[in-house]
């Protein structure tokens, strides 16, 4: 009799209750792969307790407090692929800890905390530079947050705990990925902080992952990256699975291929010039005024330079200003003298259309005669900066951070403009701050006819972190999902344009910078799969999970009942045996 990790097998060799090695904590006769047990572990002898490699890794993080910490730097490994450290390439690997971590969990609820605290890990990592505006209130919104991570890390450990066998090794590259997508897609709903820092954000400017993004969005991208740490997973933990986690990384190698060299790529038609201007930092008493008057002075200078547009940041006109009719008349000379429309933006009190009243971020035109009309309401704000979730529950938050004093009003549509025949009857898709994070805001615009994206922010706030870089860089996976040139401006940095498959065009304006910059944008046309099929990654992410969960409970059905317990067997002292032993 063979003997594994000091004990004897459980099942036939054991004095025990009758079919307890088949059918029991994982279903060894089917490599593991039961719905009993954590991922396996138990009876079939595949997990930590089983004495293999696993175990001198579980003795070692023994420790909850050390597990715990191991999570939570696990978690947060991911925040270095993101801009401003941007390196893009160790997002392939950064979640590997995080799942070699999670697989040798000694039971469901250890593998759901792990998830749960390496969740809280990422979130704050990710958006670290928000400690200084929400202080500790940040660690409640990562710990609520971290929750969505608690299934996955059951999804991990099922997948990817014990000895995978070849179909569950493929399940896993399949499944693990969908669950990452799930989380992206629930915490992007704005009430829980929009869709920043999805992990396909991180490969903004890697050329092969923008033509994934054309296909089916962030959304297909961050399937990707989970896809390769998912088998780079299975490549350093199971000897078994290698053969299967290489050739699965193959596919994905050959898929990538496929897309660059057959998804549709937008024809150039074109080129459009359209100018930033970007004030920089003004603080002090008036400093509204003089930010105001600092970008008429740069706008002066776009004199003769044959642009068809011109954009300021966002809340670029304050309340104070926007209500005296002199402002109008000073951006009104100001399109006058350099021969195109500007792109202002007001954060002011103000009525829209259906006569509501309040505080509004509008997005206006100007023209040589004033405000045209053209005006567009930022529609999605920004949780606890513009409004204050739940303020009667919730409203203390402004006592211990930069929270909202008033909420903002939303708009309840969005708006293509139309510029005049001189700049050739432009039409142009404005976005305003962190709207640019959601991908069906730019696609709605491009389907509604939009032939530039032009993005309005202010990073002040956050001058002095990764904040600015992380926005300035959605820009390019916008252009890239919907075959269009973007523009972002901002009142301090960055501000930056992109093509219409997300390559950068011309000079971007740092946080230091106080100037202008004119971008030379090349037009396109034609759509790509994902502004004509959406977010179909999701759904197909959906259908794989839909999946997993019918074969469990299928073999759920078919496993058999078991049996009346079996008389104890007795030793030759007349004592109970110990099963096992």
């Amino acid at each position: 009799m063979r003997i594994r990790g000091g004990r004897l097998p459980a099942g036939r060799h054991a004095a025990g209750a009758p079919g307890e090695g088949t059918s029991g904590a994982g279903g060894a006769a089917e490599g593991g792969t039961g719905a009993g047990g954590a991922s396996g572990h138990g009876a079939s002898g595949d997990g930590p307790a089983a004495g293999g490699r696993d175990s001198a890794d579980a003795g070692a993080l023994s420790s909850p407090w050390v597990r715990g910490t191991a999570a939570l730097l696990a978690g947060a490994l991911p925040a270095l692929a993101f801009p401003a450290p941007g390196l893009w390439w160790f997002a392939y690997v950064a979640l590997v800890p995080w799942l070699l971590l999670i697989r040798t969990a000694p039971s469901p609820r250890r593998a759901a905390l792990d998830g749960w605290i390496g969740g809280i890990g990422f979130v704050i990592a990710v958006h670290h530079w928000l400690i200084p505006s929400l202080h500790v209130f940040i660690v409640l919104l990562a710990a609520l947050l971290g929750l969505l991570w608690a299934p996955w890390g059951l999804l991990v450990s099922r997948l990817l705990g014990g000895a995978p066998s070849v179909s569950r090794a493929v399940a896993a590259v399949v499944v693990v990925p969908s669950g990452w997508l799930m989380i992206e897609l629930v915490r992007s709903w704005e009430g829980l902080g929009g869709p920043w820092g999805l992990l396909g954000a991180s490969q903004w400017e890697v050329a092969p992952a923008l033509r994934v993004a054309s296909v089916g969005g962030v959304w297909l991208v961050s399937l990707l990256v989970l896809a390769v740490n998912t088998g780079a997973a299975l490549l350093v933990a199971e000897r078994a699975a290698r053969t299967a986690a290489g050739v699965l990384l193959v596919v994905c190698a050959l898929s990538v291929a496929a897309m660059w060299a057959w998804a549709p790529r937008p024809t150039n038609t074109g080129t459009v010039r359209i100018a930033v201007v970007q004030p920089g930092v003004v603080k002090g008493p008036g400093s509204v005024a003089r930010r105001f008057d600092r970008g008429e002075e740069l706008t002066r200078s776009l004199r003769g330079r044959n642009v068809d547009l011109v954009v300021w940041g966002e809340s670029s006109i304050g309340a104070g200003a926007w209500e005296r009719p002199e402002t109008a008349r000073r951006l009104a000379g100001l399109s006058r003298l350099v021969g195109a429309d500007l792109l202002v933006n007001v954060d002011a009190r103000q009525t829209d259309g259906s006569g509501r009243s309040g505080i509004f971020k509008s997005a206006v035109l100007v023209g040589p005669d004033g405000p045209t009309g053209d005006r567009y309401d930022k529609m999605r704000l920004v949780p606890f900066g513009e409004y204050v979730p739940a303020r009667s529950l919730l409203g203390w938050a402004t006592s211990v951070g930069k929270a909202a004093g008033e909420d903002r009003l939303r708009g309840d549509r969005q708006v293509v403009m139309t510029l005049p025949d001189g700049a050739r009857g432009l039409r142009i898709g404005p976005l305003v701050c962190f709207e640019t994070a959601f991908p069906d805001m730019s696609r709605g615009l491009v389907r509604d006819g939009a032939q530039v994206i032009v993005a309005q922010s202010a990073t002040s706030t956050f001058q002095d972190s990764w904040a600015p870089a992380q926005h300035a860089s959605l820009g390019a996976l916008r252009a890239a999902e919907n075959g269009r040139p973007m523009v972002h401006s901002t009142l301090t940095g960055i501000s930056a344009a992109y093509g219409p498959r997300g390559e950068r065009v011309g000079r971007p304006l740092g946080t230091d910078a106080s100037a202008t910059e004119v971008f030379d944008l090349p037009l396109a046309r034609g759509s790509t799969l994902y502004v004509r099929l959406g977010a179909w990654p999701v759904y197909g992410a959906l259908a794989a999970l839909a999946a997993l969960c019918a074969v469990e409970g299928l073999r759920a059905l078919r496993r058999p009942a078991p049996g009346p317990p079996g008389p104890p067997a007795r030793t030759a002292h007349g004592s109970p045996g110990r099963p096992g032993r």
